[in-house]
């Protein structure tokens, strides 16, 4: 078995040893354990296992016929649930929560063969965009332990690049799969809105934002796992068509038309992007060209600011309703002992949100993707920098003593200067990873490209987004360049 990364060694490359019988299930869930013990000590992915729970499965289940069949999955520590199995979703409050029931993406990833063997590391309810929660501390980047993985699913993407396991489930509600996919030189993709299961007991995620998917090494396992997991889910609050074709066959019909693809390398942020991921942008872009496409600078009209003003109120909405169902959950009130101070300042913040706040910045999303749709009519690809910058180290400050101070007190201000302590909460981490929200708030399929190696030889990825349910065109256009050899 393998014990460095290498694209190769992919979740449908085990697959074919188990269904060849050059391998076992058991096999194959010895050796993940015998990464993560050997890795994990230091860089902290991993939260929880279930190794004889596992085995059992590995011994007992039948795998013939499913395209995963026996493959070790690690799922993500944040709405990923498993039943009976910690359900903690980072947090210190939930550090003795097990799961009453099974998620149904984890129930669809159960029928494709997979063999779930634990938890990864997550942010405080998945809030950041590093992986560093109080109750488990920083989950560690295998490129340089001295740097981040990303977030939300730094765990998961520290355990895939560091081939823990081939595959580990993960979910996108702000770049929370693309981001830590650049950071660490994987392949990060967010579905088209209501393309992968949701629930039970919820029809969606963050309004819509957030969606379950995985991070990969290999674009053909990224087809084979939208294939097996893209669902119609008559309960679920958002529906898109099946892609009937099937993603895995897209890579035998090569594209037949040479496509128009907008580049943008103007941040959002005030902070400007690095030269690296600049050069990162130009070369895909002149790859682009020399395959015959056209390329020329463009983005969509897009007020970002007012945008992501709307995206972070509803991160405070959510995160008071969320609270409203704990404390009813526990019958208790908690308090800023109870919680990371983000998360304090999150829900004060929300508290205080008027209704009808609320419901504009959901009309923010919807004009956006009005905006979008019409931006695509023109350009079939939009093409940016995954993140702005390579990962952060670990030990980045990113608030002065002072604005905690303020952070602490939110309950004290008015519900527009909250919403202002928010935005300077997030803002240098947001001067990071500016281009990754975008996808989420209109619904549209994205995803992080690993071209790019730093100087520090630190991993950075590109995006590139699409028109909704057009997730075949970002897979066949990735898997070009992936066997053009322009991953790292």
């Amino acid at each position: 078995m393998p014990t460095l990364f290498n694209r190769k060694y992919d979740g449908l490359y085990y697959a074919e040893l188990v269904k060849n019988k050059l391998a076992s299930p058991e096999e194959l869930v010895i050796e993940s354990f015998k990464q993560i013990k050997k890795y994990n000590s230091n860089l902290n992915a991993v939260i929880s296992t279930r190794k004889d729970a596992a085995m059992h499965e590995a011994r007992t289940r039948h795998f013939d016929a499913l395209p995963f069949g026996g493959v070790p999955i690690l799922l993500k520590g944040l709405g990923q649930n498993l039943k009976d199995e910690p359900a903690t979703s980072g947090s210190r409050i939930l550090r003795n929560v097990k799961a009453q029931h099974t998620a149904h993406f984890v129930r669809d990833l159960e029928q494709a063969g997979f063999i779930p063997i634990g938890h990864t590391n997550v942010p405080e309810f998945g809030f950041t965009n590093i992986t560093n929660p109080d109750l488990y501390g920083p989950a560690k980047n295998p490129w340089n332990n001295h740097y981040s993985p990303g977030g939300s699913s730094g765990g998961a993407a520290a355990a895939v690049a560091s081939n823990i396991t081939s595959i580990a489930g993960a979910s996108d509600g702000g770049g929370s799969i693309r981001i830590p996919a650049s950071f660490t030189g994987l392949i990060g993709l967010k579905p088209t809105r209501g393309r992968t299961s949701v629930g039970p007991g919820s029809g969606r995620g963050w309004q819509g934002a957030s969606i379950s998917f995985a991070l990969t090494k290999s674009i053909r396992d990224t087809a084979a796992l939208l294939d097996v997991l893209q669902v119609i889910q008559p309960q679920a609050a958002f529906q898109t068509p099946l892609f009937e074709a099937g993603y895995q066959n897209v890579f035998s019909k090569p594209l037949n038309r040479h496509l128009k693809i907008a580049v943008n390398l103007k941040s959002p942020s005030t902070h400007p992007i690095s030269n690296e991921a600049t050069q990162a942008v130009k070369q895909a872009a002149s790859w682009f060209e020399s395959n015959g496409h056209y390329v020329e600078e463009a983005k969509p009209d897009i007020d970002t600011i007012k945008l992501m003003k709307s995206y972070y109120a509803m991160n405070a909405g959510e995160t008071a309703a969320l609270f409203e169902n704990l404390e009813q959950n526990f019958n208790k009130q908690f308090t800023i002992e109870d919680m990371e101070l983000l998360t304090w300042t999150l829900l004060q913040a929300g508290k205080k949100l008027p209704a009808a706040a609320y419901s504009n910045a959901l009309a923010n999303w919807d004009q956006a993707a009005e905006r979008y749709h019409y931006f695509h009519q023109e350009y079939d690809l939009l093409l940016e920098p995954a993140t702005a910058d390579a990962a952060p180290e670990l030990n980045r400050k990113y608030w002065s003593d002072a604005f905690k101070e303020k952070m602490r007190y939110t309950q004290e201000y008015s519900s527009n200067e909250a919403q202002k302590i928010i935005w300077d909460m997030f803002s240098k981490s947001w001067d990071i990873t500016p281009f990754s929200q975008h996808a989420n708030l209109t619904g549209q399929p994205a995803i992080s490209l690993p071209t790019h190696l730093t100087e520090q030889g630190l991993p950075l990825g590109i995006q590139l987004t699409a028109p909704k349910g057009q997730e075949h065109l970002l897979l066949q256009v990735g898997y070009q360049m992936e066997q053009a050899g322009l991953f790292i």
